[in-house]
């Protein structure tokens, strides 16, 4: 065996120690998962004596983390589609167009990014509650994509200002309107963009806490984020079903990660040097 050939096996076994230290936590949470709360509180081992599906049955028949589920994709998925949408109009706007408006536009995106929402939580509280959003899907997803289009159109502009005007104006000259060249032509050559700022947006819906439990009251409108605290109770934690649930909830995201993982490292590094 040569000097490079035991290099590389070396490097690779070093990656993979690295990568189960990153994702202990994870691999544990999935482990206990499959063990009762009597044996995670009493076992110094992470691994189950025995493997039990009790958790995952007990969250289908004696808990409401159906609806919890449900819930959760409702919003992540209406606010990261809406986002995806008027992100992309605007991300055109402020890619294609010089003004002084736009690019006031573009610098108060930026001091948005900096605001913290929780300053703003009481006030939108009041006013939601005025309008009879509270407790409704609405007052949540708009707050999402308030919180989403910051990042999605400067992600976006980045994409923008890599594609060459000159299609466009070749596109003009067939006959197209601007309209019609960006929906036909600019915006299909952006499908790594589509796929970043659509799985960047999804991940803050999915795992969003705070606006969740101010504006969803109901036990029947809870998100994940939200219905996975009711395991947590004053004097004990059911951690068996915590853990369970905990790991139900991490599927949504790791399955889109895992379609998109290319097209959102592209998305990240393109989004981040345009502009």
């Amino acid at each position: 065996m040569n000097s490079k050939k035991r290099k590389k096996i070396v490097l690779f076994w070093v990656m993979v120690v690295l990568t189960i230290l990153v994702n202990f936590p994870i691999i544990t949470m999935l482990l206990n998962s499959f063990r009762t709360t009597s044996e995670i509180m009493s076992s110094k081992s992470i691994l189950p004596s025995k493997i039990t599906f009790s958790n995952y049955i007990h969250l289908g028949s004696s808990t409401n983390f159906g609806a919890y589920f449900k819930n959760s994709l409702i919003v992540a998925l209406s606010g990261t589609l809406i986002s995806i949408i008027i992100a992309a109009f605007a991300g055109y706007a402020m890619s294609r167009y010089r003004s002084r408006f736009i690019s006031g536009y573009s610098q108060s995106l930026l001091l948005l990014q900096m605001f913290p929402g929780i300053l703003v939580l009481i006030p939108l509280f009041i006013m939601f509650r005025n309008v009879g959003l509270v407790n409704t899907y609405w007052s949540v997803i708009l707050l999402y994509i308030t919180g989403n289009l910051p990042f999605a159109i400067w992600m976006y502009k980045g994409f923008f200002d890599s594609i060459p005007k000159e299609l466009e104006e070749a596109s003009w000259i067939d006959g197209c309107s601007r309209l019609q060249s960006f929906l036909r032509i600019t915006l299909p050559l952006s499908g790594p963009g589509i796929a970043a700022v659509g799985i960047f947006s999804f991940l803050f819906s999915w795992n969003e806490y705070l606006v969740a439990s101010t504006f969803l009251r109901g036990d029947d409108l809870m998100t994940i984020p939200v219905g996975i605290q009711m395991f947590m109770q004053q004097f004990s934690t059911d951690w068996g079903s915590l853990t369970a649930a905990a790991t139900l909830a991490m599927m949504p995201p790791f399955i889109f990660s895992l379609f998109v993982q290319k097209h959102m490292v592209h998305g990240a590094v393109a989004g981040s040097v345009k502009g």
